[in-house]
C-alpha cells in the first residue's frame, strides 16, 4: 500500500521544485549559475527519492 501523502504530497512537489528551479532560475543568474542548478538538480533528485520511497511504504510490516 503506498503512501498518497508522501508521494503527492512531498516527492512530486520537490521535483517539480526542483526542476523549474534548474531550468528557470539558473540562466536568469549570472554568478551563481552552477550552484542553483546544483541545488535545483539536488532538490529534483531527493524528490525522485521521495517519491519512490512513498510508494513502497507501509504501515504494517510485511511478513514472508
Amino acid at each position: 500500500m503506498a503512501s498518497k501523502s508522501i508521494t503527492v504530497g512531498v516527492g512530486i512537489p520537490m521535483i517539480v521544485v526542483g526542476a523549474l528551479m534548474a531550468w528557470l532560475w539558473a540562466p536568469a543568474e549570472a554568478e551563481m549559475q552552477n550552484i542553483v542548478e546544483f541545488v535545483g538538480s539536488l532538490i529534483g533528485i531527493l524528490g525522485v527519492v521521495i517519491f519512490i520511497s512513498g510508494l513502497f511504504y507501509t504501515k504494517e510490516p510485511v511478513m514472508h
